[in-house]
C-alpha cells in the first residue's frame, strides 16, 4: 500500500531514482550536480516544460500493443503508481479509470489548456471512451493482465483505461523556499482555502479534494504529514480533483505568510466535546453569514491525531452542532459539511439554510 507522505519526497539520501530502462551498461552513482538537479525537480512549481527528459523517452511512441508485464514502460508506470518520490522526480502520475481521466480532460477543455496526457493505455479490444476521442492523445493497447498490474486493484474487470499524465503546474512545493515570499502566485484567488493538517489516509484526502472542487474552493494547502495527492488511491477518491485544484505543499510559516498577505481568518474544525478550556464556535448560518466577505483558511486534522498544536493555538475552533450523541464525524464527512457551508457566496446564501 502506498501510504507515502510528503516526507517521502526528500529521502535521507538524495539520490536520483534509477532509470527503469537500461541504456548501456551500469549507471554510475549520481554526481553532486545531478543530486542538486534532483532537489530542484522536487521543489517549486512543477512546470510541464520542465518534465524530465527521461519520462518522455519512456513513452513507447511506435508501439501499439503491449502484452508483456516485463516491458520497461509497464514497470515504469507501476513504479509511478507505487512510489511518491519516483512520481515527483519524473513529474508524472498514473490515473486509473475512465471516469477520473474524463473529468480531467473535460476540465482542461473548459480552461482551454493543453492536454497533460502523455499516453493513454487502453484495454485491448475496448472502445475509446466517447469523451476522449476528441482529445489527441497517444494510444497504446494492453492485455488484461497488464491492465490488472497497472491498476493495482483486486478486481480490474471494470478498468478499461489508464493514463500517464504530467503533474500539473498548479502543484507547488514551498517547503524548501524559505526566502520565497511571493505567495500571490500560489493561488489565483485565495478567498476560500482548505488546509489539510496531517491527513494521511488517501481516501479521506481524495474525498476532501473532490468536495473542495465541487464547492468551488480556491485551492488546498497541505501541511506536513499529508498523503501525496497523486497517490493512486487519493486520485481514485478525488476523481481527478488533484489535477483541477491549485495544491500547495508547505509548512506553517508559509501558511502564516499567506494569511498575513491576504488578511485571512484561520478556522479549524474541532469536536466540541474535546475542546477542553478552548472556546468553540458553532457552524451556524449566522456564523457563516458573518464570514461572507472574509477570506478564510479552513484547517482540518486527521481522525487519529486531530489538529496539530499550531492549528489549535492559531485558529478559531469551530464545531458542527449534532443532535445525536456521537463524539465526532469522519474527517471527510465533516469536511464536506464545512466546505458546503463556507463555500463562496456567489453560489449559495447561508441564511437560506436556516
Amino acid at each position: 500500500k502506498d501510504m507515502s507522505c510528503f516526507h517521502a519526497f526528500r529521502p535521507p539520501s538524495l539520490r536520483l531514482p534509477l532509470d527503469p530502462i537500461p541504456i548501456s551498461g551500469a549507471k554510475p552513482p549520481p554526481t553532486r550536480q545531478e543530486t542538486t538537479h534532483f532537489r530542484k525537480t522536487v521543489r517549486g512549481r512543477v512546470k510541464q516544460k520542465r518534465t524530465p527528459v527521461a519520462t518522455k523517452s519512456l513513452v513507447p511512441r511506435n508501439v501499439e500493443l503491449i502484452t508483456s508485464t516485463s516491458n520497461p514502460f509497464v514497470k515504469h508506470c507501476v513504479k509511478l503508481r507505487q512510489s511518491s518520490s519516483y512520481r515527483h522526480s519524473h513529474g508524472s502520475a498514473l490515473v486509473v479509470g475512465t471516469t477520473p481521466i474524463r473529468e480531467i480532460c473535460n476540465f482542461q477543455s473548459l480552461k482551454n489548456e493543453t492536454s497533460i496526457i502523455d499516453c493513454l493505455l487502453l484495454l485491448d479490444k475496448a472502445q475509446i471512451p466517447d469523451d476522449l476521442e476528441e482529445h489527441s492523445v497517444h494510444l497504446v493497447r494492453v492485455s488484461s493482465l497488464i491492465m490488472e498490474k497497472l491498476s493495482g486493484v483486486e478486481s480490474a474487470e471494470s478498468i478499461e483505461a489508464v493514463a500517464l499524465m504530467r503533474i500539473p503546474c498548479t502543484f507547488y512545493n514551498v517547503n524548501d523556499e524559505a526566502n520565497d515570499r511571493d505567495c500571490r502566485r500560489w493561488f489565483a484567488s485565495p478567498h476560500r482555502i482548505l488546509v489539510l493538517d496531517g491527513i494521511q489516509d488517501p481516501g479521506n484526502l481524495g474525498t476532501l479534494l473532490r468536495s473542495a472542487a465541487a464547492f468551488n474552493w480556491d485551492g488546498v494547502f497541505l501541511l506536513p504529514g499529508c498523503c501525496d495527492p497523486f497517490n493512486d488511491k487519493a486520485l481514485r477518491a478525488s476523481r481527478g480533483a488533484s489535477f483541477q485544484l491549485p495544491l500547495v505543499l508547505g509548512r506553517w510559516r508559509n501558511l502564516e505568510v499567506l494569511r498575513n498577505e491576504f488578511q485571512m481568518k484561520l478556522l479549524a474544525g474541532h469536536p466540541e466535546s474535546n475542546a477542553g478550556q478552548n472556546l468553540v464556535s458553532n457552524l451556524s448560518p449566522s456564523f457563516v453569514d458573518s464570514l461572507a466577505n472574509v477570506p478564510v483558511c479552513l484547517v482540518l486534522g486527521s481522525e487519529g491525531r486531530g489538529l496539530s498544536g499550531e492549528s489549535e493555538s492559531l485558529c478559531e475552533l469551530v464545531s458542527i452542532p449534532m443532535a445525536g450523541k456521537f463524539e465526532s464525524l469522519n474527517v471527510s464527512v465533516a469536511g464536506g459539511i464545512f466546505l458546503y457551508m463556507l463555500q463562496p457566496q456567489a453560489w449559495v446564501t447561508p441564511s437560506t439554510l436556516s
